[in-house]
């Protein structure tokens, strides 16, 4: 079997989804973390810790929607590429049982 073309849009979408679930986990990391590191830094200079939080959970939201936005361009221009090089030394083979 030879993969000679791959759908341009297709492959976006697969890139989004599974960028928007890694944004998903930096997002939890970045909530977590923010959240922890802040509250301790916050609590040693005597400052309230609202701000750290506040900011760990907009990770939450924005991470998934910026890693999905830029995984589908991501996702076109390499399957664009793809493509192109394809037309050139035929695709990959793939061999299956």
């Amino acid at each position: 079997m030879i993969i000679k073309r791959i759908d341009v849009l297709s492959a976006g979408k697969v890139a989004a989804i599974i960028s928007a679930m890694l944004g998903l986990l930096v997002g939890i990391l970045m909530f977590v973390f923010g959240s922890v590191f802040g509250a301790i830094l916050g609590a040693a200079m005597g400052h309230s810790n609202s701000g750290a939080f506040a900011g760990g959970f907009m990770g939450l939201i924005i991470m998934p929607i910026l890693y999905g936005i830029f995984g589908f361009i991501g996702g076109v221009i390499q399957a664009l590429l793809y493509n192109l090089a394809a037309g050139f030394v035929g695709g990959i083979r793939i061999d299956t049982e």
